[in-house]
């Protein structure tokens, strides 16, 4: 259902940083979306506050809130991977589109540079911080030429992975991994995160290894990781490339940082911002779909 400025209304679920620094960027940012409700389960949270002085409508209700507007087609859970999976099946039921920003991996697997449109699909997963930093450049080699197993490394500031970034490591590693391959076009994949505690507080940091198949084309696979940059930049301005690909054999490795665009969250949370950055393209994208189903 669209507002009177034909704007699709949306609802926020969990009221941290994740869920704040999304509201941030919607108020600022979209002509598609409207937040109808940002909800939670801590009627004294920050967020909570912040979204209340900004005139946008909240609750401590968490999922139940959310279930009993009719009117709200987009909900974005930034909760944990556990507590998604036992809004998913709540969401489908009410006929909601979840957006789950959790490495829950319920839902069929989503980077906005390759990929948003998903058909008739009512839960979409955003992989994790690392999928959608390393996925691109995987893809953009698999593109060229076949991937036999990428490795991605995910360095970020230790200040930056609050109690849901490190309840959710286990479930990170192995979401990220899959993502390598169901999204990437790896035949295998690896994943690991790093915190690091270094202050002043490093930006996000993602190293790529990939194995191909042959030898390397190395102007091609250079050209293809460049345009891919670009393609992540439209969403994420703070993504840019640290030095051009390096090839060592059939082995090549891309390096990439993010920094963040300081919505709500320091600009070194890049890990936090690409994610929330990635939700923003994905939502636009959904309410896209919903408003041409609609004409």
């Amino acid at each position: 259902m669209a507002d009177a400025d034909g704007k699709t209304r949306a609802a926020i679920l969990g009221t941290g940083n994740i869920g704040t620094d999304l509201l941030m960027k919607i108020l600022r940012r979209s002509a598609a979306l409207e937040v109808a409700l940002f909800a939670g389960i801590d009627p004294g949270s920050a967020g909570i506050a912040r979204a209340h002085e900004r005139g946008v409508p909240t609750s401590s209700g968490g999922i139940d809130a959310v279930l009993a507007d009719g009117s709200i087609e987009i909900v974005f859970d930034a909760t944990s991977a556990a507590a998604h999976r036992k809004h998913a099946p709540l969401l489908r039921d009410a006929g909601k589109v979840a957006i789950d920003l959790t490495p829950a991996a319920v839902g069929p697997f989503v980077v906005p540079a390759i990929r948003c449109d998903v058909g008739a699909e009512r839960n979409l997963n955003l992989v994790s911080c690392g999928g959608q930093g390393t996925i691109p450049m995987v893809y953009a080699v698999s593109r060229i030429q076949p991937v036999a197993y990428a490795e991605t490394v995910t360095t970020i500031a230790s200040r930056s992975a609050g109690p849901g970034t490190r309840q959710n490591i286990d479930e990170f590693t192995s979401t990220t991994a899959g993502g390598l391959v169901r999204v990437g076009g790896a035949g295998r994949g690896k994943s690991i995160i790093i915190l690091n505690p270094a202050e002043p507080p490093i930006l996000k940091q993602n190293t790529i290894y990939t194995t191909v198949d042959g030898e390397p084309d190395r102007d091609a696979i250079t050209r293809s990781v460049h345009e891919m940059i670009a393609t992540v930049q439209q969403y994420v301005p703070g993504y840019r490339l640290k030095f051009d690909p390096v090839f060592d054999g059939n082995q090549v490795t891309i390096m990439v940082e993010i920094e963040g665009a300081g919505d709500f969250l320091p600009t070194y949370a890049g890990n936090l911002d690409i994610m929330t950055s990635a939700a923003l393209a994905a939502g636009e994208a959904v309410a896209a779909q919903i408003r041409k189903a609609s004409t």
